[in-house]
């Protein structure tokens, strides 16, 4: 094993959706018709390995349901402002004993952790 490839994230409507992942920093990849009316809607950071996939066709994984994964930011204090900048709801940075963390919500309620000094 090398890496983790995708992450599916559960999301109620995909244009919403992809059009926040956007806004936070996320570049399009792929965007094709997939099962019916979804799309495969796939996305990744700048240089990234993981890329994440923005899901409506997984009934056990619900929109919002999706908490804990960490994006790393070299300036965290930078990132949240470039985020409220771009209107982007950022929770106010904790400091821990492991670094400052700040929350971020997509659309549907999943969260995004960033995480630097």
């Amino acid at each position: 094993m090398q890496f983790i490839s995708i992450i599916s994230i559960p999301v109620t409507d995909q244009q919403v959706a992809k059009a926040f992942y956007i806004k936070f920093g996320f570049e399009l990849m792929i965007e094709n018709p997939f099962q019916g009316e979804s799309k495969w809607i796939q996305l990744s950071l700048p240089g990234a390995q993981t890329s994440v996939t923005l899901v409506n066709w997984f009934p056990d994984l619900k929109p919002g349901s999706i908490q804990g994964f960490v994006i790393k930011c070299d300036d965290l204090d930078a990132t949240i402002a470039e985020l409220q900048a771009k209107g982007i709801t950022v929770g106010n940075a904790d400091k821990t004993p492991w670094g400052r963390f700040a929350t971020v919500k997509d659309p549907d309620g999943n969260s995004w952790s960033l995480h630097g000094k």
